[in-house]
């Protein structure tokens, strides 16, 4: 298991690169085809996003590196309930916008990949 903890830090780096640089193919990597994106939007209803909507979104802004904001990743857990499940929360920003991510990962056949993501946010 130490070997997939590796492989699933790994996952999160890109994710966290990609997001930075704003390149979606690195989020590509990290993202299964499938995967979306939900949220809690302001009138108390569910916001899901495609990972296809998602892409043009990140593509269309300026990335948090063009404009040479710092970043703020970190990893807060990782849990994994067995060898081909795991659970990640993690932290990023894009100020003045601050994210907590929890990922659902999955170990498929081309490795791991985020399957599904959960996402609050804060502006700072």
């Amino acid at each position: 298991m130490t070997d997939d903890l590796a492989a699933i830090e790994a996952v999160l780096q890109t994710y966290f690169d990609g997001l930075h640089e704003g390149n979606v193919q690195k989020l590509g990597a990290a993202f299964h085809e499938t995967a979306d994106l939900r949220s809690v939007a302001p009138d108390g209803s569910l916001a899901v996003l495609s990972r296809t909507a998602w892409f043009e979104a990140v593509q269309s802004r300026p990335s948090a590196k063009s404009r040479d904001l710092p970043r703020h990743d970190r990893i807060v857990a990782i849990d994994r309930s067995g060898p081909l499940t795991a659970f990640a929360k993690v932290q990023c920003a894009i100020p003045p916008r601050y994210f907590t991510d929890y990922l659902t990962l999955a170990r498929l056949n081309a490795g791991w990949k985020i399957v599904g993501k959960t996402f609050h946010t804060d502006t700072h």
